[in-house]
């Protein structure tokens, strides 16, 4: 009976145990840029959570920024979750910029990697200019720029309203919008912009263990130390929605599916080059359903590419293709240049000076091509027959047969040309051919 109740007070005291380690975690990643596609997955992903009755959701971040559209829905998402949603940049080396700043401060939890960053929040337009901070002063220069202004007021209030939910440091918040600053993971704790220093995900779940937390209008108390991590996939519909997003691959597939395009109507029949060019038209096209852009910005590099393979069939000295070029590069560089404001950008050298000087080099070896070949003697048809040289196979008198290049042929002579003598052709009517005499003792033509 001693054995038997020791063995029944040891199972009450590992009962309670058990039951602390049966709890979940659900956790997704997000290494990237923040677009549509990764909103799509975040918000998805806090259902998840609480449909798997998890206790907790860890976001581990890692980003250089966003959309503000999508920043905007991700971080209403975790605000009013039913769950809580502990964010960790990581891993070591992270970023939490831009848009990341935004949705590490929303977090109920906030911890960072050592070695990672947080902060340059300031906002800049999809096409990659950054509105120049506020000055110390906090006077504003006289005919700045006022769309940027209003978008660096709205920025602020809303990051601001973002750390005083969740009670971090508003000030430094408001800077790293106004200023762009940036900080490091022990500095961040310092200034109570995150919540602590964690060197991986067991050591993230043990230090949020019994911290309370604000759902709502309820506190919840976390219990997620030695809890099980179960990990949620992106879809594959999001990860090739996120992959599109990017304006480089965007303007990548546009150029291909132009040029598919074209080499199929050079070539009829080839029927590879079509279906690749309309695929990536198609993908391109969504693509812009995703990412907002310019429609001037892409009509100019329709009209770009219209003057440059134009130059290919008109003789303009290079005044289509020094036009097509001009268009095509102002085009790309206008084209994700909206007052959404991102950081998802176009490079001009990186990207759209590249993709415009490789195809400036093939049109224009395509262009020489062209125009040499046009400038060659003709090596075959009826045209190249004209001052060939053949030999008499009947008496021309006027009519009789030729053989040139070992074909005979029906011909016509002027003068009369006896069967053997050396001819040469001077015309080519309606399949007939108009000779003379070689050795030009008589006159022969059309």
């Amino acid at each position: 009976m001693t054995r038997l109740g020791a063995s029944l007070f040891a199972a009450l005291l590992v009962l309670p145990a058990q039951a602390a380690h049966a709890a979940t975690v659900a956790a997704i990643r997000v290494d990237g840029g923040i677009n549509p596609a990764v909103a799509d997955y975040i918000i998805g992903s806090i259902a998840q959570a609480k449909s798997r009755g998890a206790s907790a959701l860890v976001l581990e971040l890692d980003t250089p920024g966003g959309l503000v559209s999508s920043t905007k829905d991700i971080v209403t998402a975790i605000l009013n979750a039913d769950v809580p949603v502990l964010v960790y940049v990581s891993p070591r080396g992270a970023w939490a910029a831009s848009a990341g700043t935004f949705i590490t401060l929303a977090g109920h939890v906030a911890a960072m990697a050592p070695g990672s960053t947080i902060g340059a929040a300031h906002p800049v337009s999809l096409g990659g200019d950054n509105p120049k901070p506020e000055p110390e002063d906090g006077k504003k220069g006289k005919g700045g720029d006022f769309m940027a202004e209003k978008l660096e007021n709205f920025t602020t209030a809303f990051i601001e309203s973002i750390a005083q939910e969740r009670k971090r440091n508003v000030e430094w918040a408001a800077s790293a919008v106004r200023n762009s600053v940036a900080i490091g993971a022990p500095e961040a704790v310092k200034r109570n912009v995150v919540d602590f220093v964690a060197n991986d995900l067991d050591e993230l779940l043990a230090k949020a263990d019994g911290r309370v937390v604000r759902l709502g209008s309820r506190e919840v108390a976390l219990h997620t130390r030695g809890a099980d991590v179960e990990h949620i996939p992106m879809s594959l519909y999001n990860r090739v929605f996120a992959v599109l997003a990017d304006p480089q691959i965007v303007g990548l597939l546009f150029m291909l599916g132009l040029l598919g395009l074209y080499v199929e109507f050079q070539n009829p029949g080839l029927v590879v080059p079509g279906v690749l060019g309309a695929v990536a038209l198609v993908l391109a096209a969504t693509a812009l359903q995703i990412i907002p852009f310019n429609w001037v910005g892409l009509l100019l590099v329709l009209a770009g590419v219209g003057l440059l393979v134009a130059e290919v069939h008109v003789s303009s000295y290079g005044v289509l293709f020094a036009l097509g070029l001009a268009a095509l590069c102002w085009g790309a560089w206008l084209v994700f240049r909206v007052p959404e404001a991102s950081d998802l950008a176009l490079p001009f050298w990186r990207a759209v000076f590249p993709v415009a000087l490789a195809l400036a080099i093939a049109l224009t070896a395509t262009t020489w091509a062209v125009t040499r070949a046009q400038a060659r003697p003709f090596y075959s048809g009826i045209e190249n027959l004209v001052t060939q040289i053949g030999v008499a196979e009947s008496d021309l008198a006027p009519r009789g047969t030729v053989r040139v290049r070992g074909e005979l042929w029906n011909a016509l002579a002027a003068a009369p040309v006896r069967r053997g003598e050396p001819i040469e052709i001077v015309a080519v009517k309606d399949l007939v051919l108009h000779v003379r005499a070689r050795d030009g003792s008589r006159e022969g033509g059309a």
